[in-house]
């Protein structure tokens, strides 16, 4: 599925009165598996309210059962594109550091001794500058980003961890930051663009992509642009 932004993937009580994934599949397939409240009714991963993009969606248990199998032996390859803020360096690199839930808050994530291995690895695509209130440019950087591991809220947590949170975050960036960011970004700026895996059938390799959506596109189009090879990225 190519997911839109503000939809919640998986109903629960406290998602009562909001669009989810799961409530659509049920309404508009008839596939057996989206009955299976064990097997997650076939959703395969999970992506937050506010990322766009591709989302796997098992119609069968074997593929629900062989894709899990390939995201649990990192079989499944995911690219994402994100804004964050500052000047990204190094220009390509890799985030290694494990990643839990805070004593604090149950409901955010960071960077915890007793956290789960998480790995992401990065290039940056393209420079930009933006005025930004009263009269100062501020830098960002469109980054793509490539998770080796699938933990919650992994690549919002180790953006910030390096000093640059995602345009729009209010968990990570901060509520301040975000609200200054939602007058030119309606969201969190992060987009699952591409994943691989293989045929649950076939074994042979696929892969899916995804364009960025037109509000994304158009907060790009907004800004001055300081691209590393002097073009946009993408």
């Amino acid at each position: 599925l190519d997911k839109p932004s503000g939809w919640v993937v998986n109903d629960a009580e406290t998602t009562k009165g909001q669009k989810t994934v799961q409530d659509w599949l049920r309404q508009n397939f008839q596939f057996s598996i989206f009955s299976f409240q064990e097997m997650r009714n076939g959703i395969v991963h999970r992506l937050d309210k506010e990322t766009s993009g591709i989302l796997l969606v098992a119609k069968t248990p074997e593929a629900f059962v062989e894709l899990q199998r390939q995201f649990k032996e990192r079989i499944v390859k995911k690219t994402y594109f994100a804004l964050v803020h500052g000047k990204v360096e190094p220009a390509e690199g890799e985030i290694n550091a494990p990643v839990g839930r805070t004593s604090w808050n149950r409901e955010r994530f960071g960077i915890t001794l007793e956290g789960k291995e998480a790995k992401t690895k990065y290039k940056v695509l393209s420079r930009f500058t933006r005025l930004v209130y009263p009269v100062r440019a501020s830098c960002f950087s469109l980054v793509e980003l490539y998770p080796e591991s699938g933990r919650t809220h992994q690549i919002r947590v180790h953006m910030q961890y390096r000093g640059y949170p995602l345009v729009g975050d209010e968990f990570y960036a901060g509520k301040k930051t975000a609200a200054e960011d939602r007058k030119w970004c309606p969201r969190v700026f992060l987009h699952a663009a591409k994943i691989s895996f293989l045929n649950p059938k076939t074994g042979k390799p696929v892969e899916f992509k995804s364009s960025l959506p037109e509000e994304l596109e158009n907060v790009l189009s907004s800004f001055r642009v300081k691209s590393l090879q002097g073009k946009r990225g993408i």
